[in-house]
């Protein structure tokens, strides 16, 4: 694997991403935009298929043999199995692919009628997408702040977890998208579709790259 990540993923990819966002928002008619964001649609797969991704590598690494302390093999446990619940939540599960009845019982717990288990409760859905949210802002934006200015310096082991700084593209695309959504709200004027939709797939792809730098750092570490 290399030392560091392309540019090309961390910066162009989102960029130009967004430009796209951009342009289908203000070019398609609404109902094809919101054909876009159903359960079927190109974003909910990306997300799903990012989320596996996210699985799938967490799980190479767990099993690679090159963590060598408790906390990273905690670390990376916890992401796989986050990765492997959030591709079977944004596929249902495979109901969206298979396509079978939810039973009657789930549907009456279940405010889209599906069998997941995140539209049951927001503490299964809007609480741990806020718990990612400020994990990902404080981690690549804020902390960075508070250490350069000694005014917060955690253990060793803490801090060889933060996001490195490249991710900060990102992470201001994950709360920029939200702040341009909230101020334009005030004019009644609704940028995005569903702008929820396009944050979390950029939060999403942002725990991806996170998982894969980490471990390109834990490689680098390791040779020197």
């Amino acid at each position: 694997m290399n030392k560091t990540l392309s540019p090309i993923f961390w910066l162009w990819i989102p960029i130009i991403a967004l430009g796209i966002q951009f342009t289908l928002e203000f070019t398609i008619d609404k109902h094809t935009l919101s054909l876009m964001h159903s359960e079927n649609g190109p974003h909910e797969i990306i997300q799903a298929l990012i989320a596996l991704a996210g699985f799938v590598f967490s799980a190479y690494v767990l099993f690679s043999g090159k963590l060598k302390t408790a906390l990273l093999k905690l670390w990376y446990f916890l992401a796989s199995l986050g990765c492997f619940y959030v591709a079977g939540e944004e596929v249902s599960w495979g109901q969206h692919i298979l396509d079978w009845a939810t039973p009657e019982f789930w549907s009456e717990v279940n405010d889209q009628q599906e069998t997941n288990f995140h539209n049951t409760s927001s503490w299964l859905d809007q609480k741990p997408r806020l718990i990612l949210l400020i994990g990902i802002v404080f981690g690549t934006l804020i902390y960075p702040v508070l250490k350069s200015k000694n005014w917060l310096n955690l253990p060793k082991d803490l801090d060889f977890l933060f996001p490195p700084k490249e991710l900060s593209v990102i992470a201001l695309i994950v709360i920029g998208t939200q702040a341009v959504e909230k101020f334009f709200e005030i004019f009644g004027i609704y940028v995005f579709a569903r702008y929820s939709e396009v944050q979390v797939l950029y939060m999403f792809y942002f725990v991806l790259l996170y998982l894969i730098m980490l471990y390109q750092k834990v490689i680098k570490l390791q040779k020197t």
